[in-house]
C-alpha cells in the first residue's frame, strides 16, 4: 500500500514538469517543420507529374519515403544534441566505412558509383556522411575557446572534411563531393576566421579546382562544363538536357501550363525530371508564381533555422544549425541555378522536392536536430 501511495505521489510530482515541457514545445520554431512538410508535399505532387508517363509511377515510393523522413524527424528531435555530439567520432567513422563500402560493392548510376543496394531499397551513404561531418565539425569547433580559429585548427577542420570529399570524389560524384565545401566554410566563418585567411582559402580552392579539372574529371564531366560555357555547342548531346530545362522554365511564364500539362515532362523531352531537374518541371507547370511560392518556403525554412541558431545556448548548437542550414541553402542555390544554366550541370538534387530516399530522410533528420536544439534551449539549463 505504501509503495502504491509513493508511486502515485511521484507520478503527480511529474505533472508540473510535463506541463512545462508542453509549454516549451509551443515556443519551438515549428515554421521550419511546416515549410519542410509543405515542400515535401509539393515535391510529391511534382514527382507524380514528372513520372506519370513512365512505366513506373514514383508517387507511392516517394510518399513512403516522406513518411520514413517524418519518423526519422521524430527520432532526431527526441535525441539530445549534446549526447549526439559525444558520439560524433564513432558516427563519423561509421559513415566513412559506408563510403568505403560503396567503392567496393556500390551500384553505379548516372556515371557515378554512389549507391548501396539493400534488397529492393537503395542507400546513398554520402548523404549520411554530410550529417556525420557536420556533427564532428560542430563538436571540434565548439571545443575551441577562442575568438578566432588558428591555422592548425582550420587545417584539422579541413582534414575532417577532406576525407569524405576524397571518398565521394572516388565514387565519381564530384557534385556530391563539392557539397561538403559550403558546410566547412559556413561553420568556420561562424567559428571565427580572420578575413585574410578567408581570402587565402578562396585562392587555394581555385588552385585545387584547376588541379581537379586537369587530373580528376572525366570526359562527360568536362563536356558538362563546356556546355555551360557554350550551351549551343552540342545541342543534341551534352547540351540537350540544359536546352530542354530552359525551354521548360521559360514556357511556364507567369502562372504555368497547369498541373500535369507541361510538354517537356509529359512528352519526356526533359531527362532526370523527377530528380535533379524537378524544379524545371515545377516552373513549367506553375510558372513564375509557383517558383516564388517554393522559394518563399525555402526562405522560411532557412530563416527559421537562423532564428534557432541566434537563440541557441551553446557553440555546439549554433555550429550544428549553421552546418545544416549551409548544406540546404547551397543545395537550393546550386540546383535552381543549374536548371536555368547559370552553373554547370551536376547531380545536385533539390531538398525535400527531388525524388530520392536517403536524401529526403537526411533532410528530415537535419530538421529534427535543428528543432531539437530549439526545444532544448529551455530543457538544457
Amino acid at each position: 500500500m505504501r509503495s502504491t501511495s509513493a508511486g502515485l505521489t511521484a507520478l503527480v510530482a511529474t505533472f508540473p514538469d510535463q506541463q512545462l515541457r508542453l509549454r516549451h514545445l509551443g515556443g519551438v520554431r515549428w515554421g521550419l517543420l511546416a515549410s519542410a512538410i509543405t515542400l515535401a508535399l509539393v515535391g510529391l505532387a511534382t514527382v507524380h507529374s514528372a513520372s506519370s508517363e513512365l512505366a513506373l509511377d514514383y508517387l507511392p515510393k516517394q510518399a513512403l519515403r516522406i513518411v520514413l523522413g517524418l519518423l526519422a524527424f521524430g527520432v532526431a528531435f527526441s535525441f539530445d544534441y549534446q549526447v549526439l555530439a559525444k558520439f560524433a567520432v564513432p558516427i563519423y567513422m561509421a559513415a566513412m566505412l559506408l563510403l568505403v563500402l560503396v567503392l567496393l560493392v556500390g551500384a553505379e548510376a548516372g556515371g557515378a558509383r554512389s549507391w548501396l543496394r539493400l534488397g529492393a531499397a537503395q542507400l546513398q551513404p554520402s548523404d549520411i556522411a554530410k550529417l556525420a561531418t557536420i556533427l564532428l565539425l560542430a563538436r571540434y569547433l565548439a571545443g575551441i575557446n577562442r575568438r578566432f580559429v588558428r591555422i592548425p585548427q582550420i587545417l584539422t577542420s579541413c582534414g575532417i572534411t577532406a576525407l569524405p570529399v576524397f571518398l565521394v570524389a572516388l565514387e565519381r560524384d564530384l557534385g556530391g563531393a563539392a557539397m561538403f565545401v559550403p558546410i566547412l566554410v559556413g561553420m568556420l566563418l561562424v567559428g571565427g576566421v580572420r578575413w585574410r585567411v578567408v581570402v587565402a582559402g578562396a585562392l587555394l580552392l581555385l588552385a585545387l579546382g584547376a588541379l581537379v579539372w586537369n587530373f580528376a574529371t572525366l570526359d562527360y564531366q568536362r563536356a558538362r562544363v563546356r556546355t555551360f560555357l557554350s550551351p549551343g555547342s552540342d545541342p543534341l548531346d551534352a547540351g540537350y538536357q540544359l536546352q530542354q530545362s530552359k525551354i521548360a522554365v521559360g514556357s511556364g511564364m507567369l502562372i504555368g501550363r497547369g498541373y500535369m500539362q507541361g510538354t517537356q515532362s509529359q512528352l519526356r523531352f526533359l531527362p532526370a525530371r523527377h530528380t535533379d531537374f524537378i524544379f524545371a518541371v515545377l516552373a513549367e507547370e506553375w510558372g513564375f508564381v509557383g517558383v516564388l511560392v517554393v522559394l518563399a518556403l525555402f526562405s522560411s525554412y532557412i530563416m527559421n533555422g537562423f532564428a534557432v541558431a541566434l537563440r541557441a545556448r551553446d557553440r555546439t548548437a549554433i555550429l550544428l544549425v549553421v552546418g545544416f542550414i549551409s548544406l540546404v541553402s547551397f543545395h537550393v542555390l546550386y540546383n535552381t541555378a543549374m536548371v536555368v544554366g547559370l552553373v554547370p550541370i551536376t547531380g545536385i538534387p533539390l531538398p525535400f522536392l527531388s525524388y530520392g530516399g536517403s536524401f529526403i530522410v537526411a533532410n528530415f533528420i537535419a530538421a529534427g536536430v535543428i528543432l531539437g536544439i530549439d526545444f532544448r534551449r529551455y530543457v538544457n539549463r
